[in-house]
C-alpha cells in the first residue's frame, strides 16, 4: 500500500482531528524554523523506536522534512512497522515556507543558534555533520605566515570553524602586500601582520580564537609554537623556515601542509612522515638540499600574480580541513603543481627516501641545525 502525500495547507485539517505531526529533519535543520505544530524528532531516532513517540499504531501520523524525500522514507518505515495511517507532506518545509504558512523556531540558547546557523551548510554534509563540525571547533592549527598564502588559508579556516588558529609572523603590513595578502587593509599599513590578521578573522568568525604570535620562527621557539596543535600550515617564503618546519613536524609527529608560489606557478602538498614513517615522504625527500638562489628567487625579486597565492592558499586550507576531519585522500605522497597561465594542474608522485637523514625508518631525530647556514652552504655547493 502506497504512502499518501498531502499539501502543506492540508496539514491543519489533519491536526484538528488529532494527528501527530513530526518534523524528521536533524536538529540543526530545524534551528532556522519549522512548521507550526510540528514536533522535532530526527528520522533515525523515529525509525529506531517509533513506539516511543507514537505508541498507538492506528493513530494518524503526518511527517514533514525539508523537501519531502526523507519524510516519505520514514513513512514507509513506519508503515512496515505496522502503522496504518501515515502521510507525508509533499514539498516539505521548503514548500510550507513558500506558501507562507506559520513557522516557529525551536528554543535554543544563543550558542546553539549561532552554531547551527553559521555552519548550516557544513552540517548538511554527511562527511562533516555536527560531529565533524565539533571536531573542527576543537582543532588547533599553527599557521606560519600571515602573507600571501596565509591570508586566504586563514580566511577559510576561520570561516570553516577551526577553533584555534595560532599565527606566527614577525613582519608588518606594507602597501606592496595588499595586491595579494587579503587579510590586510590600507588602514593597517605599518601594523604587525598577526595583529591585522587577528582583527580581520575575529570580525569574520568570533567563535575562532586567533592567537597572534609576532615572532620570527626559529629553532628556539618552534617547539613552543607546535605545542598542542593538530596541523601545521606552511605559509613561509624562505627555505630555512621550510626545512625547520619539516624537521620539527617529524619530531613532533604533526602533518605539514606545504605551499609555495612564484610568478605564475604554485605547488602544494602534505608532508606527513612524522606520523607515517617509511610510508609518506617529507620535505627533505623532495628537496634534499635547497636550490641555488638564482633558481629560487623570492616574490620581491621576480613578482607574483596576485590571485596565485589565493589558489594555493585555498588548496592548503582544503587539505588542512580534510586532515582534521580525516576525510578524503590527502596530498601526502603527491605534489600538485598549478600553472595559472595555462590553467593546468599537474600531479607528481612522491616517495619517501629510505636514506632521508630525518624521516627514514629507525633514524633518531638528529636535532635542529643552523638552517640559515645549511641553506647558504647548500646553495653554494
Amino acid at each position: 500500500m502506497g504512502i499518501r502525500e498531502i499539501n502543506p495547507a492540508e496539514v491543519r485539517e489533519h491536526l484538528t482531528r488529532g494527528a501527530l505531526f513530526f518534523d524528521v529533519r536533524e536538529d540543526h535543520e530545524r534551528a532556522s524554523g519549522q512548521a507550526e505544530g510540528a514536533r522535532g524528532i530526527a528520522k533515525a531516532l523515529l525509525e529506531a523506536d517509533p513506539g516511543a513517540h507514537a505508541p498507538d499504531r492506528d493513530a494518524e501520523i503526518v511527517l514533514i522534512c525539508q523537501k519531502g524525500g526523507r519524510s516519505m522514507e520514514a513513512a514507509q518505515t513506519l508503515q512496515a512497522a505496522g502503522y496504518t495511517r501515515v502521510t507525508s507532506v509533499a514539498g516539505g518545509t521548503s514548500r510550507w515556507i513558500e506558501e507562507r504558512l506559520p513557522v516557529v523556531k525551536p528554543q535554543l540558547d544563543a550558542e546553539q543558534q549561532d552554531f547551527y546557523e553559521r555552519y548550516s551548510r557544513h552540517l548538511l554534509l554527511p562527511e562533516v555533520g555536527v560531529a565533524g563540525q565539533q571536531r573542527l571547533q576543537q582543532a588547533r592549527v599553527l599557521m606560519i605566515g600571515a602573507g600571501g598564502l596565509g591570508s586566504p588559508a586563514a580566511f577559510y579556516l576561520a570561516a570553516a570553524g577551526v577553533g584555534h588558529l595560532r599565527i606566527a609572523d614577525d613582519d608588518v603590513v606594507d602597501r606592496s602586500n595588499l595586491q595579494r595578502q587579503i587579510l590586510h587593509t590600507e588602514a593597517r599599513i605599518g601594523t604587525p601582520k598577526v595583529a591585522s590578521a587577528q582583527a580581520t578573522l575575529s570580525a569574520l568568525n568570533p567563535r575562532t580564537q586567533v592567537e597572534a604570535v609576532a615572532e620570527r620562527v626559529t629553532s628556539d621557539n618552534i617547539d613552543r609554537l607546535l605545542e598542542g596543535v593538530d596541523v601545521v600550515l606552511d605559509g613561509a617564503d624562505n627555505f630555512p623556515v621550510r626545512y625547520l618546519l619539516n624537521d620539527a613536524c617529524i619530531k613532533h609527529g604533526k602533518p605539514l601542509v606545504y605551499g609555495a608560489v612564484q610568478r605564475f606557478e604554485g605547488q602544494v602538498s602534505v608532508f606527513d612522515a612524522g606520523r607515517h614513517r617509511g610510508q609518506a615522504p617529507c620535505y627533505r625527500c623532495l628537496f634534499p638540499e635547497p636550490p641555488p638562489p638564482e633558481f629560487a628567487p623570492n616574490c620581491a625579486e621576480t613578482g607574483v600574480l596576485g590571485v596565485l597565492p589565493g589558489v594555493i592558499g585555498l588548496l592548503q586550507a582544503n587539505e588542512t580541513i580534510k586532515l582534521i576531519l580525516e576525510i578524503g585522500e590527502s596530498l601526502a605522497g603527491r605534489l600538485l603543481n598549478f600553472d595559472a597561465l595555462s590553467m593546468r594542474f599537474r600531479e607528481v608522485r612522491l616517495r619517501p627516501d629510505p636514506g632521508c637523514p630525518v624521516c627514514a625508518v629507525g633514524v633518531p631525530f638528529p636535532g635542529y641545525i643552523d638552517y640559515q647556514r645549511f641553506c647558504a652552504v647548500s646553495s653554494r655547493a
